[in-house]
């Protein structure tokens, strides 16, 4: 199936992307804050969720990888 119809695989990707974009921001924090609307702000809307909120998506990372690992 693909991830847009499966909830749990939605979730999956939606937590990748934002640690993706968390990290690559690490790195490259003028490309990011650059784009701020349209659809590559989505991006940088992405890596704030995940500076800010990190110890909250670092615990739904544990979670879902729990949840991939032992529960399907």
């Amino acid at each position: 199936m693909s991830a847009l119809f499966n909830f749990q695989s939605l979730l999956c990707v939606i937590l990748l992307l934002i640690c993706t974009c968390a990290y690559l921001r690490s790195f490259f924090p003028s490309i990011m804050d650059r784009n701020k609307t349209g659809l590559l702000g989505t991006f940088w809307k992405c890596a704030r969720i995940g500076e800010r909120k990190s110890p909250y998506v670092a615990t739904c990372c544990v979670l879902m990888a729990f949840s991939i690992l032992f529960l399907t």
